[in-house]
């Protein structure tokens, strides 16, 4: 196994993800989709109303409820996952609440995923690395979310990071949307399509493995397809899963629980609008009790799982 060169913090991404695993008891990602339609009345009002552009109001209100929901769920989650389509819906604004979202959240202490799902090649595919992997002026993430349909050349600058700056990445392996059956089903050689992308996935992580084992080089893996998650999980045993569709999208986390290994490590399991809009009236505690409930809901099924 080759020694790959790590974060500012001496560990390389799998490793992180690990020790914040046991460290914290948890397995749980809030997914940050702020939608300023169901944004809380008190923060989007207020936003709008200070605001004499309405992309810089509703990024102000982006903003504050991304800082909102972060501290509420710090003390139960091990990481956020900020999505960023709904950043970029208000242009330079909200590229502007992204980047201090994502500073918050790694002030609190929580691993950032910045959910892009990039795909390009060359320069283009360095320049998005560059922009959310790189320090300042990039977002420093932790870790990103890829798109392989290129193949490697789309995905070398963001392995590049994982390598020389303990930068991790969650490669979309089986999405977790109902028409993934479309192209990732389709055979190729007597498997389908999503085992083949499973495979090179985890030869492009094999040698970026740090001391616990687990390689800084994901996959998505939803958990709305519980069968395939399972068969993912035996074909890529070091390889860390992000696993998004428990909660809004139908899924269970009993149906999420073959993500994980024998010891319940290696996985994420992302909830988003569970989180974010709970019944009630979208306070922080109520934020908090939803990703504490979430959280303790996901330890009681990992351990029934093993």
């Amino acid at each position: 196994m080759n020694a790959p060169l790590t974060s500012r913090t001496g560990e390389t991404f799998g490793d992180r993800l690990h020790r914040l695993t046991r460290e914290k008891g948890s397995r749980l990602c809030v997914g940050l989709d702020p939608d300023l339609a169901r944004i809380p009345d008190s923060i989007r009002r207020a936003a709008l109303e200070d605001a004499s552009d309405p992309a810089e109001g509703a990024a102000t209100a982006i903003e504050r409820f991304g800082r909102t929901v972060i501290e509420a769920v710090a003390p139960f989650a091990v990481a956020v996952k900020l999505q960023i389509a709904f950043y970029e819906r208000w242009l330079s604004p909200g590229l502007r609440a992204f980047e201090r979202n994502a500073r918050d959240a790694r002030d609190r202490g929580l691993l950032v995923i910045a959910d892009v799902k990039r795909g390009d090649i060359g320069s283009t595919a360095e320049a998005y690395a560059a922009a959310h992997l790189d320090p300042s002026p990039g977002i420093d993430a932790d870790a990103v979310t890829v798109n392989p349909l290129l193949g490697l050349d789309g995905v070398e600058p963001f392995l590049a990071r994982c390598r020389q700056r303990g930068k991790g990445v969650f490669v979309l392996v089986r999405t977790s949307n109902p028409s993934a059956r479309d192209l990732q089903d389709l055979d190729c050689d007597g498997e389908p399509l999503f085992l083949k992308i499973a495979d090179l996935v985890a030869r492009w992580g094999e040698g970026i493995r740090g001391h616990s084992g687990w390689s800084s080089v994901g996959a998505v893996a939803g958990a709305t397809y519980p069968d395939e998650l399972r068969r993912i999980r035996s074909e890529m045993p070091w390889t860390p899963l992000l696993v998004p569709g428990i909660g809004a999208q139908g899924a269970s986390i009993r149906d999420a629980c073959g993500a994980f290994d024998t010891q319940g490590m290696g996985a994420l399991l992302s909830s988003s609008r569970a989180i974010l809009y709970p019944p009630g009236d979208g306070s922080i505690d109520a934020i908090a009790d939803a990703a504490h409930r979430t959280r303790d809901e996901i330890e009681a099924a990992c351990r029934l799982g093993r």
